[in-house]
């Protein structure tokens, strides 16, 4: 138990801020060492020992401004998964090759948390700590669940490895060794992918806000102001020919509070804003209805014309943007109140025309679900843009892990991805996945790059979910198959 939870903690070294990817295999080698043919019920302990100590410090970002509790109660239910995960390993453990099954399981469990509960929370899937590593190229071909499975075999095979090794079985103990290593290093094979296609000019806004915490938005007048005049600044620097002039601007989530669409004032400011660099800017806003709800859009508003096309946000966060449960909830935190109005979400993907981009906007967390991202570029976006707003989390590295998810992503659908923050990080990453330009934290920051627009589809775009759901029927069946051969086991020993 005390190995699971050190193994745990080691693999939050591989992601951001302290990027050791190559770590990842080495903990989930570990962690498979220690389920090698041990008892179903150790398993699950041992794999909720693991999942505690990894999820523990990973979400620590989580409970910065409403208390231990919460936090806890985060990372203990993304721990449960892992307990199922170690329980059905153990039984795996005991079939020919079992290294394949146990990685096909590590993904299975991912897609469960990434769907269950409350839509899932995919935070801390393995693939996410690999945007610095070779594996991530593999995201090209099958997605994030392809980069985990890499990730969990690699480490697996290391495993058992050290296991033939432990029984003097020597030259096994060599070719799992290699096996472990041609695994880790397998997406160097995939070339990566090169920019291409018409170049335009984009604008990233980054105008922070007065204060953190959850308080970031009292003044919510203020965080609009700071984004309108870090824009009339871009504008006087585009008529003095100090800056490109940009074909489109990019505001982050929450850069109006205030709805505009309802309110004259806020609207009348973004107007100005846009009219003063003359293209359309791509606004945050949150806006109310239907009825006693609100939503998170994103709102294209035109120089001309003004508001335009909407995306409304469709994955909102459970717990940040409404409340299930409320009164149960409320036992827990009263800080739940804070959240006094449900966010709803939308039913479309996010493709709108802004300026001369088909623009795949995500909010926020949605840029770790894979569906919702895949979406877009499947309806057309040639640009992928993510709109959040950090200052909820401080200086934690939840800013960095999300970073990561982006880079995965432009990788994975070969697209530019513009990350614009309310106080940072703000970026622009290559369909390569570097990161080209970003800013700091908790400054007001303004990015202005020429970045490429591309029309072209990646293996892993067009085959969608299907390596996620063939790797999950893999497991089912192992797991089916070890349960048969135990019981029959037991008939004989009996």
């Amino acid at each position: 138990m005390l190995a699971a939870l050190g193994l745990g903690a080691a693999l939050v070294l591989a992601f951001p801020p302290f990027g050791g990817w190559f770590l990842a295999p080495l903990a989930f080698g570990g962690l498979a060492l220690l389920l090698v043919r041990s008892g179903v019920g150790l398993g699950a302990l041992v794999g909720f020992a693991f999942g505690t100590g990894f999820f523990l410090p990973l979400l620590h970002w989580s409970g910065i401004y409403v208390g231990a509790l919460p936090w806890i109660l985060l990372a203990l239910s993304q721990a449960a998964p892992v307990a199922l995960f170690g329980a059905l390993a153990a039984l795996v453990s005991r079939l020919p090759v079992w290294p394949l099954w146990i990685a096909a399981l590590w993904v299975a469990q991912e897609a469960l948390r990434s769907r269950a509960p409350f839509g899932g929370f995919p935070w801390g899937e393995l693939a996410f700590s690999q945007s610095g590593g070779p594996s991530a190229r593999l995201a090209a071909l099958g997605g994030a669940p392809l980069v985990g499975f890499a990730v969990a075999l690699s480490g697996a095979f290391l495993a058992a490895a050290i296991d033939r090794g432990a029984r003097r079985s020597v030259r096994s103990s060599g070719v799992l060794s290699i096996a472990a290593i041609l695994v880790a290093l397998s997406g160097l094979v995939v070339p990566p992918n090169r920019p291409s296609g018409r170049a335009i000019t984009v604008a990233v806004v980054q105008g922070n806000v007065p204060r953190l915490g959850l308080d970031f938005n009292a003044q919510r007048m203020a965080v609009l102001r700071n984004h309108v005049e870090a824009t009339l600044d871009l504008a006087e620097r585009v008529r003095s020919g100090k800056s490109a002039k940009p074909d489109l601007v990019i505001w982050p989530e929450n850069s109006s509070d205030i709805d505009p669409l309802s309110d004259h004032s806020a609207g009348h400011l973004i107007d100005s804003a846009s009219r003063a660099v003359g293209v359309p800017i791509l606004v945050g806003a949150v806006v109310d209805g239907p009825g006693r709800n609100l939503s998170n859009d994103g709102i294209v508003w035109d120089p001309a014309t003004g508001p335009g096309q909407r995306y409304v946000k469709r994955h909102p966060v459970p717990f940040g943007e409404y409340i299930p449960m409320r009164s149960l909830a409320r036992v827990f935190s009263t800080k739940v109140d804070r959240v006094a109005r449900d966010f709803l979400g939308g039913g479309r993907p996010g493709v709108l025309a802004v300026g001369p981009a088909r623009v795949g906007d995500v909010i926020c967390f949605e840029v770790a679900y894979d569906g919702v991202v895949r979406d877009t570029v499947r309806r057309g976006a040639d640009l992928l843009v993510v709109q959040t707003n950090n200052a909820t989390f401080g200086r934690s590295g939840e800013s960095e892990q999300q970073l990561a998810m982006g880079r995965l992503r432009a990788i994975e659908h070969d697209r530019t991805l513009v990350v614009s923050s309310t106080s940072g990080i703000s970026a622009v990453i290559s369909p390569d996945g570097r990161v080209v330009r970003r800013t700091g934290t908790f400054t007001r920051s303004l990015i202005v790059e020429s970045v490429r627009l591309s029309k072209q589809s990646t293996l892993a775009t067009r085959v969608g979910a299907w390596p996620e759901w063939l790797l999950v029927g893999t497991a089912l069946v192992a797991a089916c198959v070890a349960v048969v051969q135990r019981r029959r086991n037991r008939r004989r020993q009996a």
